[in-house]
């Protein structure tokens, strides 16, 4: 009996894929690290020697209110900001890539504020740090999104039901697409999740097919092509039709 063809969508969670590979594979500019996202989903349907149906990528458009910064008690305009920018051209960028949808979520402008980061908390509240030595690093924007796993589960469900793919390769590490995930299974698709060496739960586990990562960890990701120093070779060219 012939095997079947596997037809492969890729779903990444953005706010999770950006956090991990700038830890993985360093810090890059907008457009260098849209083409490293395209070129490490490549990894997944080459190890699977699949065809891409589509990469699905989610995440929420930059928030550009002003917001007030407790250290410097100053009020900040997050739409003129660095991030804002490097948000805008990433996605713009993600956008005029081949096979690529991008779902965008919503941001709770409520919930957009500067908060101490858990390292510096800790300090603070153990002694070792006083208040006059915070600085403008101490403190990250706290942003919520919204709307990023309902879409993740609906095109999950969408998949499955239309029977457009059997494989699904999630990158993400949170387990808020368990349901989705156990109905993929039921429908038939090889469900697999790449967590990029962050840590799953059991109840993660215990409803997927697998895990799989196309890339190592810390340190041995520094000697990764896709790394910012190795980077070269590995994203080019951008014509991956073959592939894709």
């Amino acid at each position: 009996m012939p095997l079947r063809e596997i037809t492969t969508a890729v779903l990444v969670d953005g706010g999770f894929y950006r956090k991990r590979a700038a830890a993985l594979l360093g810090k890059k500019d907008p457009e260098q690290r849209a083409a490293e996202l395209l070129a490490y989903c490549r990894r997944h349907i080459r190890e699977s020697r699949a065809g891409l149906y589509r990469i699905f990528y989610y995440d929420c458009p930059p928030l550009d209110k002003v917001v007030y910064h407790p250290l410097t008690k100053e009020q900040v305009n997050l739409g003129k900001s660095e991030q804002f920018e490097w948000m805008t051209r990433f996605l713009k960028a993600l956008t005029r890539k081949r096979k690529v949808a991008v779902r965008r979520g919503e941001k709770l402008e409520t919930q957009g504020n500067y908060i101490l980061k858990d390292k510096p908390l800790k300090r603070l509240c153990s002694g070792s740090l006083r208040v006059e030595d915070l600085c403008e690093d101490d403190f990250v924007l706290d942003i919520t999104q919204k709307g990023v796993d309902m879409r993740i589960g609906l095109d999950i469900a969408s998949l499955a039901q239309q029977k457009l793919v059997n494989q699904i390769v999630m990158i993400a590490g949170d387990s808020d697409f368990v349901p989705a995930a156990k109905l993929a299974r039921r429908s038939g698709i090889d469900f697999i999740l790449d967590p990029m060496w962050a840590s799953v739960t059991d109840s993660l586990n215990e409803h997927i097919d697998g895990v799989r990562e196309c890339v190592t960890n810390r340190p041995e990701s520094l000697n990764d092509p896709l790394h910012v120093n190795n980077m070269a070779k590995e994203l080019e060219p951008d014509n991956v039709d073959d592939e894709m």
